[in-house]
Formats: structure tokens, C-alpha cells, sequence
């Protein structure tokens, strides 16, 4: 029997911001899988999704304090972890 695991995701403006967020979060989970639709970007993968702060440093260039996501962060699904360094969404405690 195969095990069935349930996607986590995080939906972003699709703007100048938040590309860097996006490409960040593309390169630390390679299980996940971007579908933009007009004025949206919807990241989803399998189980667990991470943001990391460094990630979004190195693809920026600037120092990013990761509480800037939530201007554009539509909506997210999965159980939130956050620190200064790093948001996770994944649907295990």
C-alpha cells in the first residue's frame, strides 16, 4: 500500500518582491512545484515546505528580516513553524 502524503503550500503575490522569495524557496525544496496564475505564485510540495532566510539573503543580495514575507503572502496551508531564521509548513506536529 502506498502512503498517501498530503501537500503543503504557501501562495504569493506574483510581484518584483517576491520573486526572489520564490526562487529562494524553489532552490531549498526540490520536491516543490511553482503554478503562477495572474497576480499569483502558489508553491506546493510534498509534506514540508521550508523558507530560509539565508536563501533569500543570497538571492537578494540585502539582509532580509523574514517577517517581510507576510506583506505579500496570500495564504499558506500546513502547520506553521517560525523563527528569525526560518519558516517551515509541514503537516506533521
Amino acid at each position: 500500500m502506498t502512503e498517501i502524503v498530503s501537500k503543503v503550500f504557501i501562495a504569493l503575490q506574483d510581484n518584483e518582491e517576491s520573486r526572489p522569495i520564490v526562487d529562494a524557496i524553489l532552490a531549498d525544496n526540490p520536491e516543490a512545484s511553482a503554478v503562477h496564475s495572474p497576480g499569483l505564485v502558489k508553491i506546493s510540495a510534498p509534506g514540508r515546505l521550508v523558507v530560509r532566510r539565508e536563501t533569500i539573503e543570497e538571492q537578494t543580495g540585502q539582509r532580509f528580516d523574514l517577517q517581510q514575507i507576510h506583506v505579500n503572502l496570500v495564504t499558506i496551508s500546513g502547520h506553521i513553524n517560525e523563527d528569525d531564521d526560518e519558516l517551515s509548513l509541514s503537516w506533521l506536529r
